[in-house]
């Protein structure tokens, strides 16, 4: 019978675990679908003339708060990886929740944004590629919300510490791939209008 210091660990302890090879396999492959829709967005751009967007000057009223909300997510769970890793346990739970916080204002803002259209997917080209594109990072920040959440729940059980902390480096990794994603989703839509 062995005592529980020699015990093997239950789950991985480093953060180059398993996962963490697959959560970059996974932004890779992810990244390649982004390039592919924003590469769609912008050849069409390029060959149609200025009035295939019905949108001409697209309005910030939403994208702007967006974005910001979502870049202070993205800090968020930096602060709260740093946290963890300095063994502050209170501040690794505390940016994990500012980040889910965040997280869901980002998923309110853009959702303002979709009602706030006046074409529906199927409208034309531009409103196609609009809710696509958006959709899709829509679909990842969900995702990545309910990886946030299960990574706070287990902090919260003890199943984190500074030495077991994998699950929140492979969510951190995911978390600011989403961001990124965001950030070119934003330029592409709302500020190369303005270039033309």
């Amino acid at each position: 019978m062995t005592d529980a210091a020699s015990a093997l660990p239950v789950g991985s302890v480093d953060r180059r675990a398993s996962g963490w090879y697959g959560v970059l396999c996974l932004i890779a492959t992810e990244s390649a679908l982004f390039v592919y829709l924003l590469f769609s967005y912008y050849y069409s751009a390029v060959q149609l003339p200025p009035t295939w967007t019905p949108e001409p000057h697209p309005s910030f009223a939403y994208s702007l708060p967006a974005t910001i909300a979502m870049l202070l997510s993205s800090a968020a769970v930096w602060w709260s990886t740093r946290s963890l890793h300095g063994r502050a346990l209170g501040a690794h739970r505390l940016g994990l929740a500012f980040a889910i916080i965040l997280g869901l204002i980002f998923f309110a803002f853009e959702g303002l944004e979709w009602a706030s259209k006046p074409y529906m997917l199927s409208s034309n080209l531009y409103s196609s590629l609009f809710f696509t594109i958006t959709g899709f990072d829509l679909a990842h920040l969900a995702i990545g919300i309910v990886g946030l959440c299960a990574v706070l729940i287990w902090s919260l059980l003890g199943y984190l510490d500074y030495r077991r902390e994998s699950p929140t480096v492979i969510m951190a990794a995911y978390w600011h791939f989403v961001t990124a994603v965001w950030i070119a989703i934003f330029f592409t839509l709302y500020i190369t209008p303005y270039f033309r």
